[in-house]
C-alpha cells in the first residue's frame, strides 16, 4: 500500500518541535533505557513525546514490544507470538515511576492473544507493584480487549484497583472491521460498560470507576460518525473521551484519508460537552494518554472541554 499523498504535506497545525536531549526528555529516556522498558510513546511514534517527556510524564508499555494483532493503523510491531513475559517488569515499571516522580502514571500493553489469560495477571502484578512503591501515584490503565477471556481478565485487573480504566474504541462502527484486526466495536463498548458494573458490584465503597476511551480520526470516517461513536461511548457510561488525528506510520499502513480541520475538533468538543462527558480532549495532536493527569479531573466533577 503506498503512502497517502496527504502524508507528505502536513498542515501547520500538525507541526511539532523535535525533542531536545538536554531537556527532561533526555533524563526520562535514560531512565527508560536503564530499566529496559518499553513506552507506547516510542513504539507508536507519538508526536507529543517531546512535550510529554519534557513535562516528566510517560506511558509504559508492558508485556513486550510485539503485538499479536496487526491493526492497519498501528506502528507497533506485530507477530503471532510475543516475547516471554519478564517477571521483574512490574517492579521495573514501579521503580522507574518512582524515579520520575510521577503523580499520574499510564500503563498500556500490546495485545497478547497467545497467553492463556491474555496477560491479565501480569497487568495486575504491575498495578500492585505501583501501589506498593508509589502509593500516592494515580494509576491509569489502557488495556486491550482480552479477547476470549474478557470477564475473568476484567476481574483480575480491577482487583488491583486502578484509578482510571481506559480501553480505546479507536474508530466508528462502519470501518472498524477494516481498521482493527480482530477488534470489535460492540466488544469494546461492552468492556467499558462491564468494567463499571464489576467495580460497582464488588467495591461500591470506593465510589464509581472512571472510564475512558479514545477515537482516531482521518482513517475514512466522517465527522458525523465520530459524533455517533461519542454518543455510543457516553451511552455505555464512559466519562472521558479523547479524539486525535491519525498519522500514517509507513507506506505499509492504512492510508491517511484526510487532515481533520480544527473546526471539526471544535465540534467534537462542543458536542461531547453537551452529551455530558466529564472531560473531552479533542485536537489534532491529542492522544489517549496526552495530559492524562488533567483528564482525570473528571472524577472530581469538574467538566473539562480542552483545546489542543
Amino acid at each position: 500500500m503506498p503512502w497517502s499523498p496527504l502524508a507528505k504535506e502536513r498542515p501547520d497545525w500538525m507541526r511539532v518541535r523535535a525533542p531536545s536531549p538536554r531537556s527532561r526528555y533526555g533524563e526520562l529516556t535514560a531512565i527508560v533505557r536503564e530499566h529496559g522498558l518499553h513506552t507506547v510513546c516510542e513504539e507508536a511514534r507519538c508526536p507529543n513525546i517531546g512535550e510529554c517527556w519534557g513535562r516528566g510524564t510517560a506511558t509504559f508499555q508492558i508485556m513486550g514490544d510485539t503485538c499479536t494483532r496487526a491493526c492497519r493503523y498501528c506502528a507497533v510491531t506485530s507477530g503471532k507470538h510475543g516475547e516471554a513475559l519478564d517477571p521483574l517488569e512490574p517492579g521495573k515499571v514501579a521503580a522507574a515511576t518512582e524515579r520520575m516522580g510521577l503523580r499520574h502514571v499510564v500503563v498500556t500493553s500490546v495485545d497478547r492473544d497467545d497467553l492463556e489469560d491474555r496477560g491479565a495477571e501480569h497487568w495486575a502484578s504491575t498495578i500492585r507493584a505501583l501501589r506498593r512503591r508509589c502509593p500516592d501515584t494515580q494509576v491509569e490503565v489502557l488495556v486491550p480487549d482480552f479477547l476470549g477471556q474478557e470477564e475473568a481478565a476484567l476481574v483480575t485487573v480491577l482487583e488491583s484497583h486502578p484509578d482510571v480504566f481506559n480501553h480505546n474504541i479507536e474508530t466508528c462502527r462502519r470501518i472498524q472491521p477494516k481498521v482493527r484486526i480482530r477488534g470489535d466495536y460492540d466488544r469494546a463498548l461492552w468492556l467499558l460498560a462491564r468494567a463499571k458494573e464489576v467495580w460497582a458490584e464488588r467495591w461500591p465503597e470506593r465510589g464509581p470507576l472512571l472510564t475512558k476511551s479514545g477515537i482516531i480520526v482521518g482513517m475514512g470516517e466522517t465527522d458525523d460518525e465520530v459524533v455517533e461513536t461519542m454518543r455510543d461511548l457516553r451511552a455505555h457510561g464512559v466519562d472521558v473521551v479523547t479524539v486525535g488525528q491519525y498519522l500514517q506510520p509507513t507506506a505499509k499502513h492504512l492510508q491517511l484519508d484526510r487532515w481533520v480541520a480544527p473546526e471539526s475538533f471544535r465540534r467534537f468538543r462542543e458536542e461531547g460537552a453537551a452529551m455530558g462527558f466529564g472531560s473531552v480532549f479533542a485536537g489534532p495532536l491529542v492522544r489517549s494518554s496526552y495530559r492524562a493527569e488533567e483528564q482525570r479531573l473528571a472524577l472530581d466533577g469538574e467538566s473539562r472541554v480542552v483545546t489542543y
